[in-house]
């Protein structure tokens, strides 16, 4: 037996044996806020796995992950799937900080923060976007003022997702308002327990309000927590949001595996009905498997970009999966909404089901994966300048 092979054996037996029953199929996963209580079985759920590294499995041990190579973490991911294992941790600690802070941070700022984030204790929220700067992101104007020690950040982010239950904030600011659009910003953290910071949620279209106003007026940032050089932030953030793209688009844990071809065909047969095992609608039928085949060359194509790239997350090329990762995932909604037909679009309980309504929330959240992150101009933008190398 391979040592691969071994390691999905004891995997496979450690996930049987850990994973509780209210921690399997769809619901609610750990997001790492001290603000929000988690039922009995998910908070066991994360206990155990943030005791393996299992939160963030290819971080290196000493930072509390489990130091497993990209190979192993696609076999836990799988094992995860078959099992109908949710995620024992989510969010942005684990998707975007931590990552940089990994490649840009101090020894002291990794120790300071990333056992945090993989022990589930802090959740993080993104400052970057502002009113007048979103797909001009280098024309923010928040400032950030230098005062010794720390520094007196002043201005406003919008669409700050989790900022209402999040403990710490990664920021971009401008800390020198004379230099070019690009330079004189600088990459910072601050934490969100503060009198200088006011949060207010937007309510968005599926009924929840993930994305929010958050207002600073003379909040302190420390200057140990100034992440890479004063005035060069642009290099970080930048880094960052390839991080987090590679999160939408399916580069992160090594793309790991899911069957929504089978559960859109799941779907089909309870609605639309079957005939000899077979959906009863041959054009459905037609549609299914070509989303699945999409599905399926998509992902076999992020693990080859995992394993060429084993020193971490791709650059530029990031943009392509976000790109294509975040349409599959509106086909997706958008074709289990229409194998449901009525009983696809219910706002609420009355007479629908909770598989239903979560379609139908499904359906209306995936709507915006072509805009955050970096919509899809961007993108294409990012795409023809930075892969393809076409003039401007």
């Amino acid at each position: 037996m391979s040592e691969l092979a071994e390691f999905r054996r004891d995997i496979a037996g450690w996930l049987k044996e850990n994973c509780p029953g209210g921690a399997r199929g769809p619901g609610q996963v750990a997001s790492g806020s001290s603000k929000v209580k988690l039922p009995r079985d998910l908070a066991l759920w994360l206990e155990r796995c943030a005791e393996r590294g299992f939160t963030a499995p290819t971080w290196p041990k000493q930072y509390g992950g489990g130091g497993l190579t990209p190979a192993q973490a696609r076999v836990l991911y799988e094992e995860m799937g078959a099992i109908r294992a949710r995620s024992p941790l989510m969010g942005m600690g684990l998707s975007m900080i931590g990552p940089t802070l990994l490649e840009f941070g101090t020894d002291a700022q990794k120790e300071r923060h990333l056992p945090k984030i993989t022990q589930g204790q802090v959740q993080w929220c993104q400052g970057y976007s502002e009113p007048n700067a979103g797909s001009d992101l280098a024309a923010l104007k928040t400032r950030a003022d230098d005062q010794g020690d720390h520094f007196v950040i002043n201005g406003q982010k919008i669409w700050t997702s989790g900022a209402s239950t999040a403990d710490w904030m990664f920021a971009l600011v401008r800390t020198d308002f004379s230099a070019p659009k690009h330079e004189g910003i600088s990459f910072v953290l601050l934490t969100m327990d503060q009198p200088g910071v006011t949060v207010k949620p937007i309510r968005l279209i599926s009924g929840s309000s993930p994305f929010c106003e958050t207002f600073f007026d003379n909040a302190i940032a420390k200057k140990e927590d100034l992440v890479g050089q004063l005035n060069k932030g642009w290099t970080v953030g930048k880094r960052l949001l390839q991080h987090e793209r590679s999160g939408i688009g399916g580069l992160s844990g090594g793309a790991r595996r899911s069957n929504p071809g089978a559960q859109l065909a799941k779907v089909a047969k309870t609605y639309i009905g079957e005939v000899d095992g077979r959906i009863a609608d041959s054009a459905m039928r037609d549609t299914i498997i070509r989303f699945n085949m999409h599905r399926a060359a998509f992902q076999l194509t992020a693990e080859r970009a995992n394993e060429e790239n084993r020193s971490g997350t791709p650059g530029e090329a990031t943009s392509i999966f976000k790109l294509v990762g975040a349409a599959l995932q509106q086909d997706g909604a958008d074709l289990k909404r229409q194998l449901m037909g009525t009983r696809g679009l219910g706002a609420d309980g009355h007479g629908f089901t909770a598989d239903e309504l979560e379609a139908t929330e499904e359906w209306l959240h995936t709507k915006a994966t072509t805009i955050y992150g970096g919509s899809n101009e961007i993108q294409a933008n990012i795409i023809a300048k930075r892969v393809l190398g076409l003039p401007e």
